[in-house]
């Protein structure tokens, strides 16, 4: 059970200019009720005080993390874990900008996120310098980077309706974050407007063109060899049935991009599984005829490092026109993937295909290259690591969602991890380190709130552990039930291993780092150190504990070699 501490105002009325009277903050904890909100992330900062003055008399729970940036990770993890919209509330300057990097990962990883940020006074915005406190030239002109759009609200009478669209326009896809931002005294001035009622935001219909649909049926009913590669838009679409149904209809083979992970079941006999590194899963999407490419852009890892020379025809689905053709060019179809793809399901006809893969089934092509990954990968000095990820695995229930960080272990899961039934969150998106913790902190406090209470676990390696080691104290606060999985390899391991590959040794990859388990409990958290062939005992008893708790390993772990250069 997850302890929330009722919210109360930092300042007393007469410190922060409210008298208690109803204010613009109330407007904007009003309307974040009535769209559906119930839990909101964040810092409490002086230009924001409004809004957690009206908090203290609305029903929404608070979150307050250390770091604002963990804030925006927790916000994702939030949305990432419950399909809703993950609310932040951060204060003007410096903890509006300290949230930036988290807020790239939703950005690129295309999670709906409703950003509430202060402003100083309306009489200090625009080209004057004035001195005021936290002041930045363009605030919001910092977010447009990170964010689907930006607003700014000048009079509190305004404030319902631009949450109603932000909220509109963050679940309309490509989903995304939007910023708004509130001066200090809109926010604190009392108001002559009535509370709210209601509120709705529904998201704007993204279907595929009629004539594109038609079009990619004509190229798939025809082809020889058809595959497809499922990207984090497929989740997000929510087209996971009409994704499996394609699949066996076209008799294609499937592989899932990191992001992807969990849209197609692991175990079909046209799952290529995530092997999406790998050379031989490579040969074999280019060896397709016609390749279906859904929420993905065809980047840097799906593509095997830019190696991908697809020789067959390409249809890309993808609700974020930019990414259309943005690497390989095809027939591009910007449409939401679940509606994409239920269109597309409803126009094929089923019993008429009939794949050969020069005279391979798919299915026996599927298994004949799982068993060549396999053994290129036993072929390389990597028991160790296969055995700690199968581990991890093991002692993970089949429903328990999990949430990794930029870290070797993760780097590897992405290829390796079967999601089961609960659901893979991973920082591939933006690449930033220090996601794990705080978004599993976020997905844990999300899932009971949603009525489906239940613990989930964190990856995270030593260096980037420290980038969110303050939120074992959020962690404790509210009593959120993560298990923190710390791998300790003495330093950043995977820009190590860079190095020395690349220039014959690391420079600046070494960390000096605290005692783990003594640092978790400073904060009150259990914490255990365990040899790594101990990991299953280790989680499993943290799995079946209260609220927070951390297991540390220390271990070197390698990557599997890289197949995308010259050997």
């Amino acid at each position: 059970m997850i302890d929330f501490d009722p919210v109360t105002a930092a300042v007393t009325a007469g410190e922060n200019g409210c008298t208690g009277e109803r204010n613009g903050g109330d407007l904007v904890v009003e309307t974040l009720e009535a769209l559906g909100a119930k839990t909101v992330f964040g810092i409490p900062g002086q230009h924001a005080l409004g809004l957690f003055d009206a908090m203290g008399r609305g029903n929404l729970q608070f979150v307050s993390s250390r770091v604002e940036n963990n804030s925006a990770f927790a916000a994702d993890g939030y949305s990432r874990a419950t399909g809703e919209v993950g609310v932040l509330f951060l204060s003007t300057g410096p903890g509006a900008l300290t949230s930036l990097a988290g807020l790239q990962e939703a950005y690129a990883t295309g999670v709906p996120m409703v950003v509430v940020a202060s402003q100083i006074p309306l009489e200090g915005l625009g080209a004057r310098r004035k001195g005021m406190l936290h002041q930045l030239d363009d605030q919001k002109a910092s977010a447009a980077n990170v964010s689907k759009s930006q607003r700014l609200i000048q009079h509190a009478s305004g404030i319902p309706s631009a949450i109603q669209d932000a909220w509109t326009e963050a679940i309309s896809s490509p989903q995304g974050p939007v910023w708004i931002e509130i001066p200090q005294n809109v926010l604190l001035d009392p108001i002559m407007v009535p509370p709210v009622e209601d509120a709705l935001a529904e998201a704007a219909d993204n279907p595929p063109r009629v004539e594109l649909v038609r079009e990619a049926v004509k190229w798939l009913q025809a082809a020889e060899r058809p595959a497809i590669i499922a990207g984090g838009g497929t989740r997000r679409g929510r087209a996971e049935k009409s994704l499996l149904s394609i699949a066996e209809k076209l008799r294609a083979p499937v592989i899932c991009t990191p992001g992807g992970n969990g849209a197609f079941p692991w175990n079909h006999e046209l799952s290529l599984q995530s092997w999406i590194e790998d050379r031989h899963m490579t040969d074999l999407l280019e060896d397709a005829d016609v390749l279906v490419v859904i929420g993905s852009s065809l980047g840097e890892v799906t593509s095997n490092y830019f190696t991908f020379a697809p020789r067959g025809r390409i249809i890309q689905i993808d609700a974020e026109p930019r990414v259309l053709e943005s690497n390989r060019p095809g027939l591009g179809i910007r449409a939401d993937a679940g509606q994409a793809l239920a269109a597309l399901d409803e126009a094929l006809e089923a019993g008429r295909a009939t794949p050969s893969w020069h005279g391979t089934s798919p299915e026996d092509l599927v298994q004949d290259s799982l068993a060549k990954v396999r053994a290129r990968l036993e072929s390389q000095d990597l028991a160790k690591e296969l055995k700690f990820m199968a581990d991890i695995r093991e002692a993970v229930p089949a429903d328990m969602q999990t949430f990794w960080d930029m870290t070797i272990s993760a780097y590897w899961a992405w290829s390796c991890w079967d999601a089961r039934e609960g659901q893979f969150h991973s920082a591939q998106g933006a690449g930033g380190l220090g996601y794990g913790f705080p978004a599993a902190i976020g997905g844990a406090v999300g899932l009971e709130t949603v009525g489906k209470p239940g613990r989930v676990l964190a990856v995270s390696g030593d260096g980037s552990s420290m980038y969110s080691i303050s939120e074992l104290a959020t962690a404790k606060q509210h009593n959120v039930p993560v298990t923190w999985l710390i791998v300790d390899d003495g330093g950043y391991g995977i820009l190590r291993e860079y190095m020395v590959g690349a220039f014959g040794k690391a420079t600046a990859t070494e960390l000096a780092r605290p005692d783990f388990v003594k640092l978790a409990e400073a904060f009150g958290v259990p914490a255990t150190r365990v040899a790594p062939e101990d990991v299953v005992e280790a989680l499993k008893a943290g799995f079946a504990a209260d609220g927070p708790n951390v297991v540390v390993v220390e271990t070197l772990l390698k990557m599997f070699a890289p197949t995308h250069l010259p050997e």
